[in-house]
């Protein structure tokens, strides 16, 4: 398939949070698949509408109709990630959430666009309760996700099926989102699975690494607990979220690459 525009929709996770920047953007994995698309299609066009911190019904309320409304045809590949902020929720609700992103899915197939899904990884090495009820969590969602896939014959990225991005130094310092070299790994997977060139090494894990002291692992989890735990918890008691007045980076499907502004 030879796509002439990909539409982005969703979370931090397709915004980019903590990638390189470029054209005063976090660029993240879209960004970088938008790149090889623009090489490989004459008048190739890109939208981004995603918005950090979205809840699953904010994405589908804010993002769905404006994506909905660019599509032309099976040439537009559309990405739709939403969802896991809803899961790591302590009022999350499976008979809630899963039902209404099932929904979001089928509306984004029934416009006539390449629909595009992507799982959550369930096992990301952390350990502890938490760790574990997120994991059985995100278990339940991404076997909706996959279950619409199948229904819609949507393309799948499923990260659970690949050891490589279960290392913790594909994370930025926030623990949360990919660093640029997690972010590009994201992006080689998509081209690859969308039939675009890629970089083969994606699948090649990372030397192993020195153990870390004891104490240099606790002043460096004071550190992320004073930078990110603490706002993170200040803003969920006062019900207020990181994308909070933000807009998105492109809501209209642009020329890409912004040639004019490198």
């Amino acid at each position: 398939m030879k796509y002439n525009r990909f539409i982005a929709i969703g979370d931090s996770f397709t915004e980019g949070m903590c990638d390189e920047k470029k054209y005063g953007q976090y660029r993240g994995w879209a960004d970088r698949v938008a790149d090889v698309m623009a090489a490989n299609q004459i008048g190739f066009q890109y939208a981004n509408l995603a918005i950090r911190g979205k809840l699953l019904k904010q994405v589908i309320d804010e993002q769905l109709e404006p994506a909905i409304a660019q599509v032309i045809d099976k040439t537009t590949l559309v990405s739709f990630h939403a969802g896991a902020n809803d899961v790591i929720r302590p009022k999350f609700n499976p008979n809630v959430t899963l039902p209404m992103y099932a929904e979001a899915v089928r509306k984004v197939a029934a416009s006539g666009a390449t629909v595009m899904l992507f799982t959550v990884l369930e096992d990301s090495g952390s350990t502890g309760r938490l760790a574990e009820s997120w994991q059985a969590r995100f278990k339940v969602f991404n076997e909706n996700v996959r279950a619409m896939a199948e229904e819609v014959g949507a393309i799948l990225c499923d990260a659970n099926e690949e050891e490589a991005f279960r290392d913790p130094r594909f994370l930025a310092f926030d623990r949360l989102h990919l660093n640029p070299m997690g972010h590009d790994r994201v992006a080689q997977a998509v081209l690859e699975t969308i039939n675009l060139p890629f970089d083969p090494s994606w699948r090649r894990p990372l030397a192993p690494q020195e153990p870390t002291p004891q104490f240099v692992k606790g002043a460096v989890t004071i550190a992320w607990f004073a930078t990110f735990a603490l706002p993170w918890m200040w803003r969920r008691a006062r019900g207020k979220s990181s994308g909070d007045g933000r807009t998105c980076k492109y809501p209209i499907a642009i020329n890409w690459p912004l040639s004019h502004l490198d």
